[in-house]
């Protein structure tokens, strides 16, 4: 469906409302990252302590932001989930264990149906954490740490629809995620194991999930006639040879390219030594697939030998990335 804006009046509108609605937003995110003091640091040391997990819960809209956050903490390596309220009064209270704490949101701070979590934690003496605007509120005053929120307007022109507040619940929950992580030491390699699929999971393959190795390695030795090396070459397709010394330290590299520029009368008599390039670009198995891919096309070839202590373990070729869908 195609829609008509020349009528420049409604659409000018449309943009300033939602200008205004970004600018308000950014305001109170600055100021909340200002807020940021000695609860914030508490908060994080106590979930770095837990042995359990992250139980996130919130009402409404305080809920849905609730359920982001529990994914996020999920997602960096700190096992958590979203209890609902309602339903926590109803038997999902056993969803929460003693070495677990507990994150609740709400604006007011006076949300009645987190009555029963509340207590629960009290009884239980399970750690409680609040994100709230009220310090003074129900839920301000039962936590052992309180995070309170700064008191921005919401963007609604009315002052009534949760927008700006629970944008910086968001980014709250995002702070004390990303703070964790970092406290952990959590590397792109224990991101992968959570993000398994899409195109993050792509983006974090390592070189050695894609390199071709063992047999399929085409090596050759320094004084091979090159008659032989274009054999290896045509059997391994992977357009390049490693020329390797009796030490099994890798000498050189000879391409198709290699090929191009020494062909003459003479060339089936040539070496691999004579024609290889030598010390050649290489990499660690352990790279991501997605910085060798940036080598490659900043150097503008199509394929790295990998390996480790000067010794060719494997070869990565541009198409193997291509494939794998990393870009």
């Amino acid at each position: 469906m195609t829609i008509d804006i020349r009528d420049g009046s409604a659409a000018q509108s449309d943009i300033k409302a939602g200008r205004r609605v970004l600018a308000s937003e950014s305001e109170a995110l600055s100021a909340l990252a200002g807020s940021l003091g000695a609860e914030f640091a508490q908060a994080v040391a106590v979930l770095a302590a837990l042995q359990g997990r992250v139980v996130v819960t919130g009402m409404g809209k305080s809920g849905h932001v609730a359920r982001k956050i529990a994914a996020t903490f999920a997602s960096t390596g700190q096992p958590a989930l979203f209890v609902h309220p309602a339903e926590a009064s109803h038997g999902d209270l056993g969803m929460i264990t003693p070495g677990d704490a507990v994150v609740a949101l709400s604006n007011s701070g006076n949300t009645p149906e987190l009555g029963d979590i509340v207590a629960f934690a009290r009884r239980f003496s399970i750690p409680l954490l609040a994100i709230t605007a009220k310090s003074d509120s129900t839920l301000g005053q039962s936590a052992d740490i309180a995070l309170i929120l700064p008191p921005e307007p919401e963007a609604c022109p009315m002052g009534l629809a949760p927008t700006t507040s629970t944008t910086m619940m968001l980014a709250l929950g995002d702070a004390l995620a990303v703070a964790l992580l970092e406290r952990k030491n959590f590397s792109a390699a224990d991101f992968k194991v959570f993000h398994p699929g899409g195109q993050l999971g792509r983006r974090l393959l390592k070189v050695s999930e894609l390199m071709h190795g063992g047999k399929g390695l085409p090596l050759v030795a320094p004084a091979m006639p090159m008659a032989e090396v274009i054999v290896v070459m045509t059997t391994k397709s992977l357009g390049c040879a490693g020329v390797v010394g009796d030490d099994g330290r890798l000498q050189g590299i000879v391409t198709d390219g290699d090929l191009r520029r020494h062909m003459q009368s003479d060339f089936l008599a040539l070496t691999a030594r004579d024609v290889m390039t030598p010390s050649p670009k290489t990499v660690p198995p352990s790279m991501l697939a997605a910085e060798a891919l940036g080598i490659m096309n900043a150097k503008s070839i199509t394929s790295l030998f990998v390996v480790e202590g000067d010794r060719p373990v494997g070869v990565l070729h541009l198409h193997d990335c291509l494939r794998a869908g990393v870009a």
